[in-house]
């Protein structure tokens, strides 16, 4: 009797250590080196090489003890995640430009880690991050004290995303002048179809205008919503859903009648033949081709971009001029604006976030530290050191030209890194000297640095980028707005390459009000209000 004791306590310590055994390896999946290895889902873009050709990813990696299986998605992000989400199947991290909203963790709630005890215990960068600059930590907070997201701060960016181009080679070539409203701007237009005006023999190739794909759910850069500001509307970071605000009141443009103006005056352009008959089926890479002409001789006369170099290629970039806002006519008395992003350019929300059901969150928030290291985080939004980046050993740095010298820097910027799309940290104290892209670009703000020293940045100027909402307003805002941009943004695009927006304005105004549009403004004017009275 005693044996057999002995014999099942034998038999049942094995059994434990085989079990603990495979407890463990199913926890915890390691390289040979005794790395961690994690999964993780990156939204990227379009131009972004492979993640496994960045040195800079690849340190911060070995320095966190991990090795990433990364899936890279620089295409339609959104069908992918909804079908994800809705399965509750989602790697260890997801990086991206808010990739997950605040109303996703709202509507998936339990799915993303609550990050912050792994902060206190594991991310001494990110403590430090929010200890200097505590808007971040109040951009990353949840109504509830959460911290499901993490941000960015990239601090070097001007006050726009928009600037306004024309080819003032095409302007001499004609003998016009420099447009100074819409009017003026249409009689250029008109002249640059139907002469030659790139003077290559052909009256024919050129494009007027040209603005980036609107897309089905809102605006955003690069597109001639900018123009709201010749009649004193300061759009904000796009305003994809038309949001604003004006004397401290918030609007929606959809519902506007400068807005209406507006349409109607791209109609007017389209019906001329004034605007790129695939502007509404391009997609970003076509647009940025166009531009680029062929050789020296320019396709496009008036467009929407970030940087001369990044939108028409280091050859043509000469042949182009910065504008400074039109006003809508020579008699208008509108006190014109432009749209100001300076706080989407510079902050973000939500670029990285943790799976609740990680096996191995110590290693995951490790890893999220190294990319809070303001060195790192250099290297996430230029590239890596020694490639695109100087170490000056003397404590400061340089962004360096492409290496490629018929690229252009925001190309190469965007061609070897994660760029804005990263989450990263520039501390303030970081003495980095930009490279001539970024030089240029302040330059070319030059033109609207009247309207932005005029403009009343706590009444005309909405902090969306800051507003925290309930989860039952999120949602509420998330579900109207679905419903809202469907019919907004098809109806743009109708109105622009089919007229009739007069006859159908007034019923369009009341359906988008029976679908939620004013209710939705008021929801916004209270979150506005609060957010204010609290800055004060």
């Amino acid at each position: 009797m005693k044996k057999m004791t002995v014999f099942l306590l034998v038999i049942f310590l094995c059994l434990t250590s085989v079990l603990v055994g495979c407890s463990n390896t199913e926890k915890v999946e390691q390289t040979e080196d005794g790395r961690v290895v994690l999964t993780a889902l990156i939204t990227k873009h379009a131009l972004t090489q492979e993640l496994s050709k960045m040195k800079w990813l690849q340190e911060a990696e070995e320095r966190a003890g991990v090795e990433i299986k990364w899936e890279e998605v620089s295409a339609d992000w959104s069908q992918k995640k909804g079908a994800m989400l809705a399965a509750g199947d989602i790697p260890d991290l997801i990086v991206g430009p808010n990739a997950i909203t605040d109303a996703e963790f709202a509507k998936f709630n339990g799915l993303f880690e609550d990050l912050t005890p792994l902060i206190e215990e594991h991310a001494p960068n990110v403590q430090t991050m929010f200890e200097e600059k505590p808007e971040l930590k109040a951009l990353s907070t949840q109504r509830e004290g959460e911290i499901f997201g993490l941000p960015k701060y990239q601090r070097f960016w001007p006050e726009t995303a928009t600037r306004q181009f024309i080819n003032k080679q095409w302007l001499e070539n004609l003998g016009l002048e420099m447009p100074t409203n819409w009017d003026e701007l249409y009689e250029v237009l008109v002249a640059f179809k139907e002469k030659d005006a790139n003077g290559n023999g052909n009256p024919k190739d050129e494009i007027p205008m040209d603005f980036s794909p609107t897309g089905t759910t809102g605006f955003g850069y690069f597109q001639p919503t900018v123009l709201l500001g010749s009649m004193g509307i300061t759009i904000g970071d796009g305003s994809g859903t038309g949001i604003f605000v004006e004397d401290g009141e918030v609007k929606n443009f959809l519902v506007d009648e400068r807005y209406k103006e507006l349409v109607s005056f791209l109609n007017k352009c389209w019906e001329a033949g004034l605007i790129n008959k695939e502007v509404f089926t391009q997609d970003y890479t076509k647009y940025q081709s166009v531009a680029r002409g062929d050789g020296d001789t320019a396709k496009v006369g008036y467009t929407f971009g970030w940087e001369v170099t990044d939108r028409f290629g280091i050859t043509l970039a000469p042949q182009y001029e910065s504008m400074a806002p039109l006003k809508v006519s020579a008699d208008s008395a509108e006190e014109l604006s432009w749209s100001y992003d300076y706080n989407n350019l510079n902050y973000g929300v939500n670029l990285i976030q943790m799976s609740s059901q990680s096996k191995n969150k110590e290693a995951a928030m490790k890893f999220i530290n190294e990319l809070y290291d303001p060195e790192v985080s250099m290297q996430v939004l230029f590239g890596s050191l020694g490639t695109n980046i100087s170490d000056n050993g003397d404590g400061s740095y340089s962004v360096l030209p492409p290496e490629d010298i018929e690229m252009d820097p925001g190309t190469w910027k965007w061609t070897t890194t994660w760029a804005d799309n990263g989450p990263m940290y520039i501390s303030d104290s970081l003495e980095l000297t930009l490279g001539s892209d970024m030089q240029s670009v302040g330059k070319q703000t030059e033109p609207l640095q009247q309207v932005f020293e005029s403009l009343d940045k706590e009444k005309d100027v909405f902090p969306g980028t800051f507003i925290k909402y309930s989860d039952e307003d999120n949602n509420a805002l998330s579900l109207a707005n679905t419903e809202i941009m469907n019919l907004a943004m098809a109806k743009y695009s109708e109105w622009i390459t089919k007229g009739e927006i007069d006859s159908q304005w007034d019923d369009y105004v009341k359906e988008l009000d029976k679908i939620g549009i004013n209710k939705n403004t008021e929801i916004i004017q209270g979150y506005y209000d609060e957010y204010m009275s609290n800055m004060e």
